[in-house]
């Protein structure tokens, strides 16, 4: 006599007691991390076009500031105070790489809604696999992205004549400041599609946070050429420590206004701030989209 499978196990699961008791999973847990880590990426190959509408949109903002604004703003930064004596390009290339991570990072809570919708959520949950290596499989193809998607957006900033002063190091270290910004707003996203159980909404939730918050932070221009009051905006606007983390490392030296901070020395006064708070973020929205994400996972095997 054949064994039953495990769709009519659930069935009976849920016929004597409510509840889908799913055993534990025979393999490790990095092989339960590696096949997530596989079928994320193997998504993301099979519909491009969340991968590359997240990397077309910044290049076109990079391209398209630097050669329309690039002389009028390279002016306004020899005016303005502490980033005089370097081209826009320069200037502009940290924000454009973290509009990479964020753009990067919303597509995060739509493969889950998609996942939802489509019922394969569900099937998942049931499957004798840690819950932890398959949602940090999904997270870790995610990074993997953003951090290929980054070093593209490095090396067209550096054709377009962008250099970054603390050399083939400081790159690197741009590329951790874009992954630990992204992991908030990967967290941010995640709790949308929860909440909303709908692609679209949380497609225009990612968008409408994305936009605003980039104009209202220090990623195109200087804190003192801005209005005072989207000054005060900056000042608590996450991007602006994820921006000025990566324009310390690109310029190298002290560049954040928002917050002044002495006692480090050079970039330190600006990278050692910046990466506290962006930890912080990571950790209260991360702990919130685990809370989250284990009390949906509770309810969907019930």
């Amino acid at each position: 006599m054949s064994e039953p499978s495990r769709d009519e196990a659930a069935d009976k699961a849920r016929a004597d007691g409510g509840h889908v008791r799913t055993t534990p999973s025979s393999n490790s847990f990095f092989s339960d991390f590696w096949v997530n880590f596989v079928r994320w990426n193997l998504k993301a190959v099979r519909n491009p076009f969340v991968v590359v509408g997240s990397l077309v949109q910044p290049i076109i903002f990079l391209v398209l500031f630097t050669q329309v604004f690039g002389q009028i703003a390279t002016s306004a930064l020899g005016s303005g105070g502490g980033a005089g004596g370097i081209t826009y390009e320069t200037f502009l290339l940290p924000a454009i790489a973290m509009q990479v991570s964020l753009a990067a990072a919303a597509g995060s809570g739509i493969g889950l809604v998609n996942d939802m919708e489509e019922g394969m959520f569900e099937k998942t949950l049931v499957m004798p696999m840690s819950r932890s290596a398959m949602f940090l499989g999904k997270t870790a193809a995610e990074i993997m992205r953003i951090v290929v998607q980054i070093a593209i957006i490095l090396v067209l900033g550096s054709v377009l004549g962008a250099n970054v002063a603390t050399g083939f190091l400081g790159a690197i270290g741009i590329l951790g400041i874009g992954v630990l910004f992204s992991l908030w707003f990967i967290a941010l996203s995640n709790i949308m599609a929860v909440v909303t159980r709908d692609q679209e909404s949380t497609i225009i939730g990612a968008n409408l946070l994305q936009f605003p918050l980039l104009f209202v932070s220090t990623a195109f221009l200087p804190l003192d050429s801005m209005p005072d009051w989207i000054q005060v905006v900056a000042t608590y606007n996450p991007i602006t420590y994820g921006v000025d983390a990566a324009r310390a490392l690109m310029l190298d030296q002290d560049v954040m206004t928002v917050v002044e901070v002495t006692r480090f020395g050079g970039i330190w006064d600006t990278l050692i701030p910046a990466i506290a708070v962006l930890l912080v973020l990571d950790i209260v929205l991360g702990g919130v989209m685990v809370y989250l994400l284990n009390r949906t996972s509770s309810s969907a095997v019930q």
